[in-house]
């Protein structure tokens, strides 16, 4: 019973605020924008990271309903913007890579309207304030331990595709490398084989 009391008052605390949390590959000379209906006076905060892709800098920009820019950043790896909303209605968060020709870039963002309530006191405060307590701690390490692990797995991204270009670029260059030495090679055995076969000719003469 105590343990559903708990699971209940998180899943309170954890509804009360709306997170759109996404990873998605923007192709070169590409802009994509989202979109998100919030009321006013609600706290918000947007922060993106570049995850692969070029130089990992990207160009975001966010717009309020009424064409207002509230952010605008240009060739950024991570950021984070939070305000409050003074107005309702459609809030527009777009990221460009138009600048770059060649290369696409996948972007991590992670949209927050709102803020987490507290968790819901009850009337009987003597009986319920250690179950209380240990809720509200259990939510925290929660959170933490999900900011944890989505910046790891960001990390983990980034030094996967770093791996993995490095690996291609050693792969090609050994590639070179061995050619260049069968190139050579062949080209020292046409040399020495001329060379005696300019010595042959030149004992019959």
């Amino acid at each position: 019973m105590i343990l559903y009391a708990v699971v209940s008052l998180l899943f309170v605390c954890l509804s009360a605020t709306l997170a759109m949390e996404l990873t998605f590959e923007l192709p070169d000379n590409a802009k994509q924008c989202f979109h998100e209906v919030i009321n006013k006076t609600v706290k918000c905060t947007v922060e993106f990271q570049v995850v692969t892709g070029g130089q990992y800098d990207v160009d975001m920009s966010l717009e309020a309903p009424n064409g207002q820019i509230l952010y605008s950043d240009m060739k950024k790896q991570y950021d984070s913007f939070t305000w409050t909303t003074d107005q309702a209605g459609i809030y527009t968060v777009c990221f460009s890579n138009e600048f770059s020709t060649f290369t696409h870039k996948v972007v991590y963002m992670d949209f927050q309207v709102g803020e987490e309530q507290e968790l819901p006191i009850s009337k009987d405060v003597t009986a319920m304030t250690q179950m209380e307590s240990s809720a509200s701690t259990i939510h925290d390490d929660l959170n933490a331990v999900l900011d944890y692990q989505t910046h790891h797995r960001l990390r983990e991204a980034q030094g996967r595709k770093r791996a993995e270009d490095l690996n291609e670029r050693v792969f090609y260059w050994s590639v070179g490398e061995t050619l260049i030495i069968i190139v050579v090679g062949f080209g020292q055995v046409f040399m020495l084989k001329n060379f005696f076969s300019d010595k042959k000719s030149a004992g019959h003469s």
